[in-house]
């Protein structure tokens, strides 16, 4: 009797560890993901949207940033030695908003300084309406994405208590936290893409306002040079 006792309770310590393996199976990523459903797919495209439009933007900021600190000079020099051609080709050379401004500023030496500031300012104006574009799409993104999630959720609830309510009997509740959770997926992934979303917004937000502070303080040292000339 003993004997069948102790290998009765070796037999039931040896399926513990089974039994544990089996229940604390974790779930992989891409598992949640699928399981998401249908409403991930539109959190997807805005993920891939939000990426790709916070990289463009990246790479034309810091292309428009790539003034040299010594244009500001030459051009200075060479408008004082009445070299102005001269001022236009090197501003030429430079793709960027601080040098169309100037090249701008250079066409109209000659007239009154007030038509140069309008001048000036209304190219710097296009060339940061270049800089902000499709940032407002990205904002758009950080706000939508946890609205889709959220919405996701809520039809995601609502399947899991049609399937809750069209059970007969005991409701299992494997069947009721699997719903759950599942429907709860849209939501963390609608908190992700928007937070990656705004969190690059507000990056490339900073970035801009200070390439405009720089045009700025250009344009302004652009007229004084003039009005010293």
């Amino acid at each position: 009797m003993m004997n069948l006792l102790q290998t009765l309770a070796i037999d039931s310590v040896a399926t513990i560890p089974a039994a544990v393996e089996t229940t604390t199976q974790s779930i992989g990523l891409l598992d949640l993901l699928i399981k998401g459903g249908y409403m991930m797919i539109p959190l997807y495209g805005l993920f891939l949207l939000a990426i790709f439009i916070f990289i463009q933007k990246l790479l034309v900021i810091r292309k428009a940033s790539k003034t040299p600190g010594s244009l500001m000079d030459q051009v200075k020099i060479l408008v004082q030695n009445g070299q102005v051609e001269k001022a236009k080709i090197l501003c030429a050379g430079e793709n960027s908003p601080v040098a169309v401004m100037i090249s701008k500023g250079i066409d109209r030496i000659g007239s009154p300084l007030k038509n140069i500031e309008v001048a000036i300012e209304n190219v710097g104006k296009l060339e940061i309406y270049k800089l902000e574009k499709n940032l407002g799409v990205l904002a758009t993104v950080s706000g939508a994405a946890p609205m889709i999630g959220f919405l996701g959720t809520v039809t995601g609830m609502i399947q899991a208590f049609i399937s809750i309510a069209q059970e007969d009997g005991m409701v299992s509740p494997k069947l009721l936290s699997s719903g759950i959770y599942e429907a709860m997926i849209t939501t963390a992934a609608g908190l992700v893409v928007g937070i990656i979303a705004y969190l690059g917004y507000n990056y490339l937000v900073t970035q801009v306002s200070k390439l405009v502070h720089h045009m700025e303080y250009t344009s302004i040292e652009f007229i004084d040079l003039l009005q010293d000339k």
